[in-house]
């Protein structure tokens, strides 16, 4: 068999870093890890190859040469995603399509040949026994979720790294929150299911002979969902490890805020690599928490427990939503000064979005109020529900919101909040690359000459230099950011 497996393209967003990426000459954030790990899965005899639209194009002559072409697509994928299932349609190749936007929505693609749906673990194993026998069905699916620890490391050898600019690992599966907006928990359960230890070394063993040294991102929903794992058997082999190897890699992750409570777990995670976490912050608005169930969030001190997390040493990047019932008519100027006062700089502000089978999904659907419009995006301006506020009004505060946080004054403000409060390990000394370099030069002459921001960026080097010189690169990289951000909110 001849294998194709296919990642659709991303429209222009947020997290894509497309306008970042540039500086350092890289196509994309990450690779598709989910397809690698599905490549290990299949018969080591077939011939297989990967093409991550995100970095390369997708020939009919790729389409061509396979016997099948496997799609695996998120859902803000989808519109490429149908041009892709089209053009093998077109040129009489079968398809063969899973993971989160198939999972989620399958009545939606009758032009796919073969729905592979939840963790390929359990059911792509039942496809690839019909296909033998002759009897492939077009859907398989089960609410069975895999031991992971018989999950077969990715096969790095599908892609080129040099395109990327971190690789990814997983190592749990599954949230124990409820949040009624996230499908998460529809997809990967409340039980956390996790690798061991010697996997998770074992995987990052592969990458270092693969040749990579850099960024490592840990793509568990909430990695931190098992905190006493972590602690006794994760983080240890981790240090060690990294210890052993001379540090080679900086690990980011996501998790839930209520890493801020555990401050010996913080200092093990730095001290394992970690210099970054993505969490869901959502909004300040006590109500809305409630209504979403976000009960991690709540009856705390958000700035506080942010300011925590970044005093030991590790970034927070947070995600916040507008648009819940309870929001109150001065969300808008509560969410600002929230994020300027956090001294959050990568701040994704999105608004409320029903994935399908959601608690909140059914909640909507029970009072009447669902739109045909989701598109997986949320930071687009296109409402997939009825809000209680008015739809006008809403967006007019969003883009509000972001024209605050992205203008040039403010966010550079906000970075500064930032390195004031950031107390990275004294023994951390990030590994400087001719692609560090080509990035600086390139951000004196994009952001600092031509950039409509340049004052400020000057002045946040100046500042810097006198005040704290050795978070000058990372003052650098968050400018960086702020020129994509503005890029992609058209925010000057």
């Amino acid at each position: 068999m001849k294998i194709l497996l296919v990642y659709p393209q991303n429209p222009e967003t947020f997290w894509d870093f497309k306008y970042a990426l540039k500086f350092i000459s890289k196509k994309a954030s990450s690779p598709p890890l989910g397809l690698l790990t599905v490549a290990a899965m299949l018969p080591e005899e077939w011939d297989k190859k990967l093409c991550d639209m995100t970095v390369s194009k997708l020939t009919d002559n790729d389409i061509r040469w396979a016997d099948f072409v496997f799609i695996s697509a998120m859902s803000i994928q989808q519109e490429s995603a149908n041009t892709v299932i089209e053009r093998c349609r077109s040129l009489g190749v079968k398809t063969v399509a899973g993971g989160p936007l198939f999972s989620s929505n399958y009545q939606d693609f009758d032009d796919v040949d073969h729905l592979v749906l939840g963790e390929a673990e359990i059911t792509l194993p039942l496809f690839l026994r019909d296909l033998e026998n002759g009897v492939p069905q077009r859907i398989y699916k089960s609410d069975e979720k895999p031991d992971i620890t018989t999950t077969p490391p990715p096969k790095w050898d599908l892609i080129k790294k040099k395109k990327y600019n971190s690789v990814a690992i997983q190592y749990t599966r599954g949230c124990p929150f409820n949040c009624d907006f996230c499908d998460v928990t529809q997809l990967f359960g409340h039980k956390l299911r996790s690798k061991n230890a010697g996997q998770v070394v074992d995987e990052l063993e592969n990458i270092y002979r693969s040749g990579w040294r850099g960024g490592v991102f840990f793509v568990d929903d909430n990695f931190i969902g098992n905190k006493k794992n972590l602690k006794e058997n994760i983080l240890p082999k981790i240090i060690s490890w990294m210890r052993e190897r001379k540090h080679p890699f900086v690990f980011n992750t996501q998790c839930s805020i209520d890493l801020a409570d555990d401050v010996e777990l913080i200092d093990m995670m730095v001290s394992a690599g970690f210099d970054t976490v993505f969490v869901g912050i959502e909004t300040p608005e006590e109500d809305s928490l409630a209504e979403c169930g976000k009960v991690q969030n709540r009856n705390r001190d958000l700035v506080e427990c942010v300011k925590i997390i970044q005093r030991h040493g590790i970034q927070v990047q947070g995600g916040f939503i507008l648009g819940f019932d309870s929001d109150k008519p001065n969300v808008f100027e509560r969410m600002s000064e929230f994020i300027q006062k956090s001294g959050i700089v990568t701040a994704m502000v999105g608004l409320l979005k029903a994935p399908k089978g959601t608690e909140l999904y059914k909640r909507l659907e029970r009072e009447n109020r669902l739109l045909k419009n989701w598109s997986g995006n949320n930071t687009d301006t296109e409402m997939d529900f009825i809000p209680k506020m008015d739809a006008e009004v809403l967006i007019e505060g969003y883009n509000e919101v972001i024209k605050t946080l992205y203008t040039p004054k403010n966010f550079y403000t906000r970075v500064k909040t930032l390195l004031r409060n950031y107390k990275p390990k004294r023994n951390s000394h990030p590994r400087l690359k001719f692609s560090d370099m080509k990035a600086l030069v390139k951000s004196f002459w994009l952001i600092g000459v031509v950039g409509k921001g340049r004052t400020h960026y000057w002045k946040l080097l100046l500042w810097s230099m006198f005040r704290c010189p050795r978070s000058i690169p990372i003052a650098v990289t968050l400018a960086i950011y702020g020129f994509h951000f503005r890029k992609i909110y058209e925010v000057y």
